[in-house]
């Protein structure tokens, strides 16, 4: 696997030299775009919109349009040139609780690999991080974007996860109204989530959709007819009672048909 990034993590006069590795990989199936009568690949070029011409990555430079067209070049040389010793380090800035860094400014994740003679300083960060129930809150300049991030501990290593700041974050499109409940049925929702609780496993859940598509895609390559699923769903005139009430007797049952109506992958 390639390194996304490399950097040292820098807390107060230590340095931990790192890696940092892609901590996802993308199993999901790519449609080609096709011309509808030739089923020829379209293809997309970049091309130069004074002359017309084709370019290529070498071809390509950076630049900033402050007026209308109108651009300042910035070369990678002098990109380099502006970034402090810090912007150079994963610059640990303070350490707080797991539970005070909201999910929603989580972005992406990279495990974050000690190099060679850097092991016992790592481990000394995440052991310590780990017995606290912290994480670092660090910062450091990746391409051109300085970065927000998180160091979370865990059992094998550290998990560097990128945020978003706060002002990337949009507000909530509409005001979710406090309702008034009944008794009865907020204690049944009660029963209902401690009947369907239990530990979380990860390897047990799949896609299953890209699976199907697979299945899809394999019978029309050997000519097969796609044959439709059952799709039909539940009525959205419901009673809140009612569907409560069915819903802690599936979840009283073990077998395997009740977990899909429960799960909503009958």
């Amino acid at each position: 696997m390639a390194v996304a990034h490399k950097g040292s993590i820098s807390m107060g006069l230590v340095l931990i030299p790192i890696g940092m590795y892609k901590a996802t990989q993308d199993h999901d199936i790519h449609f080609n775009q096709l011309d509808k009568e030739s089923k020829a690949r379209i293809k997309y070029k970049k091309y130069c919109s004074h002359c017309g011409k084709e370019v290529t990555a070498n071809d390509i430079i950076k630049g900033y349009e402050y007026e209308k067209d109108k651009y300042v070049v910035m070369t990678d040389e002098e990109l380099e040139k502006i970034k402090t010793r810090k912007d150079k380090t994963i610059h640990i800035i303070q350490f707080a609780k797991m539970s005070e860094v909201n999910m929603i400014y989580y972005e992406k994740d990279y495990y974050a690999v000690p190099d060679t003679g850097a092991e016992k300083a790592y481990e000394l960060l995440r052991q310590s991080l780990l017995s606290q129930k912290k994480v670092a809150i660090a910062k450091t300049v990746m391409g051109t974007n300085e970065k927000l991030l998180v160091l979370y501990p865990t059992k094998e290593g550290i998990i560097i996860k990128t945020l978003f700041y706060h002002d990337e974050i949009a507000a909530m499109p509409k005001a979710v109204p406090k309702m008034k409940l009944d008794e009865n049925e907020l204690n049944m929702a009660k029963m209902l989530i401690e009947n369907m609780t239990r530990p979380f496993k990860a390897e047990e859940f799949r896609d299953e959709y890209q699976a199907r598509l697979r299945e899809a895609i394999m019978k029309k390559i050997q000519g097969q007819e796609i044959v439709a699923v059952e799709s039909s769903g539940p009525s959205n005139v419901i009673d809140l009672m009612e569907a409560l009430q069915k819903s802690l007797e599936l979840s009283k049952n073990p077998d395997e048909d009740s977990k899909k109506l429960l799960t909503g992958t009958a």
